[in-house]
């Protein structure tokens, strides 16, 4: 197996996790301090119980027992305890507020990296596997740091100031407990390196879980249509099933090693009964020296049963650390260039020249050319995957052209900044989404600073205004996860408002009307042409929604085959025509 410490990815992970560590390494330190001051104050008890034992307790003939010393000792041991407990608080909570306030870091920053990504990032990576980086990964950082750090450092700490205490009683006891050592370092070597690929087992099994669940919650009501809740719950046992056997799988690791660090901790109890219990019967060790080496005895014995514990943490924490960081380093393809060339705000002119755009060598968009003035509405039609679709996400570089450019008003959307673009563009998707907040707060979602005056503008524009107010709350109407509660044609006219309410220089609507009906359709068609200086991009399957368009395009397996108006286009034999004729003969056939 591949060395850990040699892999680079993991050392680009582990510097990764530092740089928001090291914000707070001040905190740390000082906690760090704290349980060492706490550890070192475990040396004054055992040393307080030896001294009562031989010196009070033995004879009672020494100065101690003259000056009736027990009570005092007795009350330094308390006072000890007292003060190495409120240090302990102490150190925790900085402990705590140090995790807490690093993961609030970690979190906004993973989350403004998933923000930056781009469409191809979210094609390859699904959403629930995406939120376990933001749940259970986080976790076992924040764990890592209030916890892991200072136990590990705790449990070496305690295990060598016993050694050295025990050294300073007696060197042959030191000897004979460092007998178990070698052991447990071997120990903690097979489990750290067996551990490790379970851990990333787990890790792998857990997002998959969570993926297909939010999946099949978000979906929930296709799968009561479909009456298919006994199919998904065997899908969603087997996804459960294979976490189970993963978190088991790495159970049977530490269920292997840790009962031998537990026996290496008791063996130590039997060196000292043995080796400690045959020195005092021959004199060698005063009774008061035993005790002490007893009473520092936990301080071996509990790092020695800690390591196989501590090991598991360590290894999860640098899982999640390695997940999370494979997830924020992957650099999105779209990105802002060095010196953008755009103005504060775009017009509204487009061009392609000669686009292409193939995915995986497949080609979807073949030698595209038009070009469209500010002001001018533009309709395309074409068969489902055809290409219609690719050119509006082209013109908010949403990809990257293979081949060729696509200009707006005059310049590359390459070489434009990515905010100015996007902001001057007014997008109303075929997929519609509507966020878990109030129907004014939708359709102000471009511009969150506007009045209500404006949001019932957007509205009366898209033709929603009449529904909105019909509803109980009207605007402050809360709508449910992606826009439960409402109908498809509601959903698209709220899409709709929320796309011109900035006043954007492009307004796209991607089949936005596809689910109205012709009556409100015609009356947002009427209400489009009041708008001024917009470029309008309408994607559509009806010929109603194109015909009053400046330019209609034909989209064809990825090629223009038709350009013109709707006049010129019913005219001419193709594509246009076609379905024209056909529209118009159910139209017929339906008022007939």
């Amino acid at each position: 197996m591949k060395n850990r410490l040699n892999d680079p990815e993991w050392k680009r992970a582990m510097k990764w996790f530092y740089r928001y560590l090291s914000k707070y390494k001040w905190k740390e330190a000082v906690g760090l301090v704290l349980v060492t001051v706490c550890a070192v104050l475990n040396i004054i008890n055992p040393k307080i119980m030896g001294f009562i034992v031989d010196d009070v307790i033995g004879d009672g003939e020494g100065i101690a027992g003259r000056m009736g010393i027990l009570p005092l000792a007795v009350a330094l041991m308390i006072g000890c305890q007292f003060v190495r407990a409120v240090i302990r608080l102490i150190s925790q909570w900085l402990f705590e507020t140090c995790s807490q306030d690093m993961l609030y870091d970690m979190r906004d920053g993973v989350y403004r990296s998933l923000l930056q990504k781009d469409f191809s990032f979210y094609n390859r990576n699904r959403t629930g596997d995406l939120m376990s980086r933001q749940t259970g990964d986080m976790m076992a950082i924040r764990h890592f740091v209030a916890y892991v750090i200072y136990s590990i450092y705790e449990n070496v700490l305690l295990f060598v100031i016993a050694l050295i205490m025990i050294f300073s009683v007696d060197w042959r006891i030191g000897i004979a407990m460092m007998t178990v050592l070698p052991i447990s370092a071997f120990v903690t070597y097979l489990q750290s390196k067996s551990i490790k690929p379970k851990f990333m087992k787990i890790r792998d099994r857990f997002s998959s879980l969570n993926a297909f669940a939010q999946e099949n919650i978000s979906g929930n009501r296709v799968v009561r249509a479909f009456a298919k809740e006994d199919y998904e719950i065997e899908k969603f046992d087997v996804e459960n099933a294979a976490y189970r056997d993963a978190e088991l799988d790495a159970a049977k690791i530490w269920t292997k090693y840790v009962p031998i660090f537990e026996v290496c901790a008791s063996f130590l109890t039997v060196i000292l009964m043995l080796v400690g219990g045959i020195m005092c019967v021959k004199g060698a060790m005063t009774l008061g020296d035993m005790v002490i080496v007893n009473s520092y005895l936990w301080m071996l014995n509990m790092p020695l049963r800690m390591f196989g514990w501590l090991i598991n943490d360590y290894q999860r924490f640098t899982t999640s650390v390695v997940k999370i960081y494979t997830t924020v380093s992957e650099k999105p393809k779209i990105t802002n260039p060095s010196k953008p060339k755009n103005e504060k705000k775009i017009k509204g002119e487009v061009e392609f020249k000669d686009v292409s755009y193939n995915v995986e060598g497949e080609p979807i968009l073949d030698h595209v050319s038009f070009k469209v003035k500010q002001g001018e509405t533009i309709g395309i039609l074409g068969a489902t995957g055809s290409g219609k679709t690719t050119i509006m996400n082209l013109i908010c570089r949403f990809y990257d052209v293979t081949d060729g450019a696509v200009l707006v008003d005059g310049t590359d959307v390459r070489d434009m900044e990515l905010h100015t673009l996007r902001d001057g563009i007014g997008l109303a998707m075929q997929d519609v989404f509507l966020f878990s907040d109030t129907i004014e707060g939708n359709i102000a979602y471009g511009d969150p600073d506007c009045t209500l005056e404006q949001v019932k503008w957007a509205a009366k524009m898209a033709d929603a205004d009449g529904f909105i107010n019909e509803m109980t709350d009207g605007y402050d109407t809360v709508v449910g996860e992606r826009g439960i509660g409402l109908s498809g044609g509601q959903k698209q006219r709220i899409a709709l408002a929320r796309a011109i309410l900035k006043k954007p220089a492009i307004v796209i609507l991607d089949d936005t009307t596809s689910a109205v009906d012709m009556e409100t359709e015609s009356q947002i068609q009427k209400d489009l042409k009041l708008l001024e200086n917009e470029t309008v991009f309408i994607i559509a399957q009806r010929i109603s929604s194109l015909k009053d368009a400046d330019m209609i395009l034909v989209v064809e397996n990825g090629r223009i085959t038709q350009q013109g108006t709707h006049k010129e286009l019913v005219e001419e034999e193709g594509y246009y025509k076609t379905v024209y004729e056909h529209q118009l003969g159910n139209l017929k056939a339906q008022t007939a």
